[in-house]
């Protein structure tokens, strides 16, 4: 019988799509407040993978991420993405494009990289809260390795230089927690 353990703690990152810097710059105020100090940052880069943001958030988008010192556990992690929901409406209008960043929660240690999601589907586990988990990425000799769901863009050389970037982090983090 294996042995129940209660220390496991993970590193938290955010992923944000936004067309204005500023806004960005405020968003990440409110993630800072809430997770603590970034650490790690990553981008911007040109977030044009799909149109699926399109309508509500315009064109010319891009990409950031950021990953938050120290190690936390993932209990509870549905309410991230509760939080993260609630940014995101300070920085939404009834004009168009009406959606000003996108941001999506996550966490990884050194098997894997967990986002959390709004949206049900087979691959993914509800949590709470209308939350659920999506195993994104999980590494395996040396590298990440992908799922038929891994979105296409998390396969790129610069998304994977921050998760491994990250994941260095949260090794070294470990050691001393």
């Amino acid at each position: 019988m294996g042995s129940i353990r209660d220390d496991y703690r993970v590193k938290v990152f955010c992923g944000a799509i936004y067309s204005e810097e500023k806004v960005f710059e405020a968003a990440r105020e409110m993630l800072e407040a809430h997770f603590g100090e970034a650490d790690i940052e990553a981008g911007p880069f040109d977030f044009d993978f799909t149109d699926y943001y399109l309508e509500e958030m315009g064109g010319s988008l891009k990409r950031r991420f950021l990953s938050f010192r120290g190690l936390v556990s993932p209990l509870g992690c549905y309410k991230w993405k509760v939080f993260t929901n609630a940014v995101e409406k300070n920085f939404s209008s009834t004009s168009v494009p009406e959606r000003g960043v996108n941001l999506d929660p996550g966490y990884l240690d050194l098997a894997r990289v967990v986002l959390l999601s709004t949206k049900d589907y087979f691959h993914r586990v509800y949590l709470e809260g209308g939350i659920f988990a999506e195993l994104t990425m999980y590494y395996q000799k040396g590298g990440y390795r992908f799922l038929p769901w891994t979105y296409p863009d998390y396969m790129t050389g610069d998304y994977l230089d921050f998760f491994h970037c990250a994941r260095r982090s949260y090794q070294e983090e470990k050691k001393y927690a």
